[in-house]
């Protein structure tokens, strides 16, 4: 398995010494929160990327994507009434492609449960066909950088749009693009009450990234849920992609929660073998 981890927990430091820290500590990939780096991506010259893609190298990490892909953003939306701010929200989303790609990324993860949310009197069906709608503008020119949009389905105190797994099958559907697919995350499954190793199985078709953490909004290990029947349906349907650490709460600090949630994850598998 290959482990990555979500960097805003250490956006107070320098890239360098994210980079140096999170590869030292053992992790051999960055996911990145795009605010963390601009505030928008027109922000980062080539020159930019170039210097962030090559000092992730330098440091033996390999920058996997971005994700938090619409936050402390203003005036983007994906079920909202306005044409002009879907339009623009699928525009943004292709800008944020291309900053993928020159990162050298393959997935972004769409969560931004603020900005995906029901506005008063849309139904679901109505916001289904907005959201495919954008995401089907936004989809060619994104995949035509290598890079998968994976919709991430959030619990519903977070959102009330995309709550489950089979939702965000349904979206996909309707989207209708090879690159655009499903994100699973531990603490968002934990939502849905059928046992994660199913869900796991369930969606291994669609699924090209996966978020581990807990409901407890830290680290896989800092909470209550047993990772071996994870990792174990993970490895039983053939899951290649990355494992990626994302939490919330950070308050024990970013390096410890980088080390013990490797070191527990190092553990789980180390027991499987």
């Amino acid at each position: 398995m290959k482990f990555a981890i979500c960097q805003e927990l250490f956006e107070d430091w320098s890239w360098q010494d994210q980079c140096e820290t999170i590869a030292r500590i053992g992790y051999t990939g960055i996911e990145v929160a795009p605010f963390t780096l601009a505030s928008s991506p027109d922000q980062l010259s080539t020159a930019d990327r170039d210097r962030l893609r090559q000092t992730a190298a330098d440091s033996g990490l390999e920058i996997i994507g971005l994700h938090w892909l619409l936050a402390k953003t203003e005036g983007l939306h994906l079920t909202c009434d306005e044409d002009a701010t879907r339009e623009r929200t699928a525009r943004y989303l292709i800008e944020l492609g291309h900053l993928c790609g020159d990162l050298g990324g393959t997935v972004m993860v769409f969560g931004s449960p603020g900005q995906r949310s029901l506005p008063p009197g849309v139904t679901r069906e109505l916001a289904m066909q907005r959201a495919a709608d954008v995401f089907r503008q936004a989809m060619p020119e994104i995949a035509g950088r290598g890079v998968h949009l994976l919709i991430e389905p959030l619990t519903t105190k977070e959102t009330d749009f995309i709550n489950t797994c089979a939702e965000g099958v349904e979206l996909i559907d309707m989207v209708g693009h090879p690159n655009f697919a499903l994100h699973q995350d531990v603490k968002a499954m934990l939502g849905e009450g059928t046992p994660l190793p199913d869900l796991i199985r369930d969606y291994a078709a669609h699924t090209r990234h996966f978020h581990v953490n807990d409901s407890n909004l830290l680290g896989p290990g800092m909470g209550e849920t047993e990772y071996q029947p994870i990792f174990a349906a993970l490895q039983e349907t053939g899951y290649d992609g990355w494992i990626s650490v994302e939490v919330f709460d950070y308050s024990p600090g970013a390096e410890h929660i980088a080390v013990e949630s490797l070191r527990y994850m190092d553990n789980v598998l180390a027991g499987m073998r």
